[in-house]
């Protein structure tokens, strides 16, 4: 694949341009969520054993990966599952546009607590690279691409640096990723910003409740008590996350885990998009070109908020960039 020359790594602010009532970095980010279509969409459960003993939910779509061009591996955000939107929404998308496609859902992300302590994080790049393993064994030969959305797309792009030229990928595209992991949890902690925070903590703690109902016996760093009084996403980081995968503390956990340093390193078509306006993310995500491979191409838009991106149509149909910038990238480096 030639790689794409600086000059054109930064694209016109203008590709992205928000419906005309929905220019709001909240309403971009929250009514993406609630003006979504909720039309039923076809998938198939794989439960998935992991080297440790652990396990983690695939969610096939129905075309299948035989009769297909390419298989495209989605990944989540931050206790995203199956029935997030911004999935729901691609999955339908790539199929429509002639790809395989399966959600990896992250270790205790479908509903049932995993069976180990340990469960997911920002950096963890280890259960994607042993899916897209088991995936190229299985089908020798065909195409792997790679998104990510926000969680999942830091995770994404890590992946990639960390592989560079030996990447079973063949193109990838990572959407409002936190790239720069420290400053983002303080940016989700200032003004209204606290609000996502409030409801991204309420389902960490679910998610860790669970696992202590389930496994009363594991040597968890805190009690039932000591989550509910967990008040930020960096005190849950520095209590939780990082004990239980070997991280000192918060602060490490965050400059081990982000991919902006891994950027430079990416060898294979590569699209990151971002939102001026994110509410969740600190400025500091957005890469400069230096910081950058030459193989990837960066789009900002002055709006568009947290994966949201809703560029047109009305409230009560409206239509969904992401679902329409992205397959394109795909296409253009897949089929």
């Amino acid at each position: 694949m030639q790689a794409w020359q600086k000059s054109e790594q930064i694209a016109d602010l203008s590709e992205f341009k928000p419906a005309w009532w929905l220019k709001n970095c909240h309403l971009q980010t929250i009514l993406a969520k609630y003006l979504a279509p909720r039309q039923p969409l076809f998938y198939r459960p794989e439960l998935f054993n992991l080297p440790d003993g652990d396990e983690l939910m695939l969610s096939w779509g129905e075309k299948s990966p035989q009769n297909s061009k390419a298989l495209v591996v989605i990944l989540h955000g931050l206790e995203g599952n199956i029935h997030s939107h911004y999935v729901r929404g691609m999955l339908a998308s790539l199929q429509q546009q002639g790809f395989a496609v399966v959600l990896m859902h992250f270790r205790g992300c479908h509903g049932e607590a995993n069976k180990l302590p340990r469960a997911y994080h920002s950096g963890d790049t280890a259960d994607f690279a042993f899916v897209l393993q088991q995936l190229g064994e299985r089908y020798p030969g065909l195409p792997l691409a790679g998104v990510g959305f926000s969680l999942g797309g830091n995770v994404l792009m890590k992946y990639l640096g960390e592989t560079a030229e030996h990447c079973p990928l063949k193109a990838a595209a990572a959407v409002s990723a936190p790239l720069q992991l420290s400053a983002s949890a303080d940016r989700i902690n200032q003004g209204f910003s606290k609000f996502y925070q409030r409801y991204l903590l309420k389902r960490l703690k679910g998610t860790m409740q669970r696992k202590l109902k389930r496994h009363h016996n594991f040597p968890l760093p805190v009690t039932y008590t000591d989550i509910q009084r967990l008040g930020t996403i960096r005190d849950f980081d520095q209590q939780l996350t990082a004990p239980l995968h070997g991280f000192l503390d918060a602060e490490d956990y965050y400059q081990k885990a982000s991919a902006k340093p891994y950027l430079r390193h990416i060898k294979r078509p590569t699209l990151l998009i971002h939102a001026k306006d994110d509410p969740f993310l600190a400025a500091d995500v957005i890469p400069t070109a230096a910081e950058l491979s030459p193989h990837s191409r960066l789009l900002v838009s002055e709006y568009g908020g947290h994966v949201g991106f809703v560029c047109g149509g009305l409230p009560w149909k409206p239509v969904y960039w992401l679902d329409q910038v992205v397959p394109a990238f795909l296409q253009q480096h897949l089929l």
